[in-house]
Order: structure tokens, then C-alpha cells, then sequence
């Protein structure tokens, strides 16, 4: 997998034929090669955005865990600005053995989620926003600022790593894998 690559080396890529098996995620920004196919998780692993601006690092977080084998489910635009949208998957989010939350602007999601939650919670800060959002940076410090316990954080938006350390609980949990 090469994360955020961008179209043009894709293209580059399929012009040597030498991976006919390659696929682009334009979304994600990936360029993956399945090698083999990894048999799917029992457990569901939730991603979560606090908006649609923060879907390609969800993408990116999305795609990384379903070639490590990881079943996924995509959880958008639930933040806190629209709250109430949230509350119609804490069922799901309650049974989920760990989460990924994407957030941008004040990542204020991920504490939210967090409190809401008995399971880790992969925060995910994102470098988009208005205002004062300081290219990811606002999220990043209220993220590690949280009070909410389980919350834990990864760089400004490194969906990757998150997915990553999602996938790995969950295959470390009896029946998660």
C-alpha cells in the first residue's frame, strides 16, 4: 500500500505493467496491491468523521484495515455541530471493540465518543477546518487534551497508523480476528 499518492503515480505505475493487479482509491489516496486476500474479521471496526471534510483520511483509515482484513463500517458527519446525528449509532458504537475518530476544526468528536464508549478510542485529528484550526493542529491539542479515559491519539491525518493499531486490537481480542 502507498499512502497519499497522488493520481499521476498511479498512472505512472500502470504504464510498467509489472502490477496488473494494482487498484487506485482516489478518495483515500492509495495505491494498494492485494497480494492475497486475508480472511475478514468477526468484529466490526467503526470509523467515525466528524464531517464529510474528513472523509479521505477516513478513507485512508478504511482501506488500510480492509487489506489487513478488517471488516469497516464508514460512521459520517456526526459531529458535534450536528450531535443528534450521533446518537442513532451509540448501539453499534457500544459493541465495537475499538473505534477510529476522524475530526477536524476543535476534534472535539473524539471526546465525545469517548464518554459515550467502554472500548479505546483512536482519534484521528485532521488538517481541515476554518477558522483557527491551524492546519490540524487545534485538533491535535484538544485530542490529547481530552478527559474522556481510552481516548488515544495519532498524528494530524495519519488514518494509516490508526487503522493500523485498530486492527491489531481487534485481532488480539478471542473472536476479533
Amino acid at each position: 500500500m502507498a499512502t497519499r499518492a497522488e493520481p499521476q503515480v498511479f498512472e505512472a505505475l500502470t504504464k510498467t505493467k509489472k502490477f496488473p493487479k494494482v487498484r487506485y482509491e482516489e478518495l483515500a489516496r492509495a495505491i494498494v496491491l492485494e497480494q492475497r486476500k486475508l480472511p475478514a474479521s468477526k468484529s466490526i471496526l467503526p470509523i467515525v468523521t466528524a464531517g464529510t471534510a474528513d472523509l479521505p483520511v477516513a478513507s485512508e483509515a478504511k482501506v488500510t484495515a480492509e487489506i489487513m482484513g478488517q471488516r469497516t463500517e464508514l460512521i459520517c458527519d456526526v459531529g458535534v455541530a450536528g450531535i443528534h446525528r450521533l446518537f442513532g449509532h451509540l448501539p453499534k458504537l457500544q459493541k465495537a471493540n475499538v473505534i477510529i475518530v476522524v475530526a477536524g476544526m476543535e476534534g472535539a468528536l473524539a471526546s465525545v465518543v469517548g464518554g459515550l464508549v467502554s472500548c479505546p478510542v483512536i482519534a484521528v485529528p485532521t488538517s481541515v477546518g476554518y477558522g483557527s484550526s491551524f492546519e490540524g493542529l487545534s485538533a491535535l491539542l484538544t485530542m490529547l487534551n481530552s478527559c474522556a479515559s481510552g481516548v488515544t491519539v495519532v498524528n494530524i491525518d495519519n488514518g494509516f497508523s490508526a487503522a493500523v493499531t485498530a486492527t491489531l486490537i481487534n485481532r488480539k481480542i478471542k473472536g476479533g480476528s
